[in-house]
C-alpha cells in the first residue's frame, strides 16, 4: 500500500495516532458546514437522535445541546471515531444523555422506529452500499422522524473539478459521489418522503432531508 493510499484511508477509517489528528481536524472543518446543514431540520428539546458515522464527536456535542432534554447516540466503525467521540463528549455520556456504539452504518444496534432525527454529516460517501445503507437508517426511523445528509462536497457544485479528483482516487476504497438529483432519488428510493435537497453553492456544501412517511 502507498503512502498516499494510507492517508486516504484515514478518511474513510480513521485509526492511529494520524487518525486522531485527522478526526480533530474533522470537527475543525465540518463545523460550519454542519451547523447550516441542521438549519434545515426541527429538533425538539426532548428528541431522540441518532449520528451515523460521529467520526471526532463534534456534531454529537452540537445535537446534545439542541435537544437537552433527549438522547443524543453516536455510531461509527472506527475505533478511533468512538474514542474521539466519548473523549469531547464524556459529561453527557456521564449523565445518560449520550451514548456511543462502535458499528457499521449497514447493521444499526438499535431497534425499529426509535429515533426522532438520523443525521450523517460528511459520512455518506464511504457507506459500503449505499441504497441499502439509506433503507437501515429508514428502519430505525419512528413514522414522521427525519434523515438528514449534510456534506461540503458534491459532484456538480462548485468545486466540482477538485472534488472529482478526489473521488477518482478514493474510489477503489468505495466512494460515492453524487449530483443534487441523484441524492434526491437515492432518499426517494429508499422510501423516504418529502425528499428536499439544499445547496449552499458559493461554499460547495449539500444537505438533503426526507421523513419517514409511516
Amino acid at each position: 500500500m502507498t503512502l498516499q493510499d494510507k492517508l486516504l484511508r484515514q478518511f474513510r477509517n480513521p485509526s492511529g495516532r494520524l487518525g486522531r489528528v485527522n478526526l480533530w481536524d474533522m470537527n475543525r472543518r465540518h463545523s460550519q458546514v454542519t451547523n447550516w446543514g441542521l438549519k434545515h431540520v426541527s429538533i425538539a428539546e426532548n428528541a431522540t437522535i441518532l449520528d451515523v458515522g460521529c467520526g471526532g464527536g463534534k456534531t454529537i456535542q452540537k445535537l446534545a445541546q439542541m435537544a437537552p432534554q433527549g438522547r443524543v447516540f453516536g455510531v461509527d466503525h472506527s475505533a478511533a471515531s468512538i474514542d474521539s467521540s466519548r473523549s469531547l463528549n464524556r459529561s453527557a455520556i456521564k449523565v445518560g444523555q449520550v451514548e456511543l456504539r462502535q458499528a457499521p452504518v449497514s447493521r444499526l444496534p438499535f431497534d425499529d422506529q426509535l429515533f426522532d432525527l438520523v443525521t450523517a454529516v460528511e459520512t455518506h460517501f464511504y457507506w459500503p452500499n449505499l441504497p441499502a445503507d439509506m433503507r437501515e437508517v429508514w428502519r430505525v426511523l419512528k413514522p414522521g422522524g427525519t434523515f438528514v445528509i449534510i456534506a461540503e462536497a458534491y459532484k456538480g457544485g462548485k468545486f466540482d473539478q477538485r472534488v472529482q479528483a478526489f473521488a477518482d482516487m478514493m474510489t477503489p476504497m468505495g466512494y460515492s459521489n453524487l449530483n443534487v438529483d441523484e441524492h434526491r432519488e437515492l432518499f426517494m428510493q429508499a422510501g423516504f418522503a418529502d425528499v428536499q435537497v439544499f445547496e449552499e453553492y458559493d461554499k460547495g456544501w449539500i444537505c438533503a432531508t426526507g421523513r419517514r412517511s409511516f
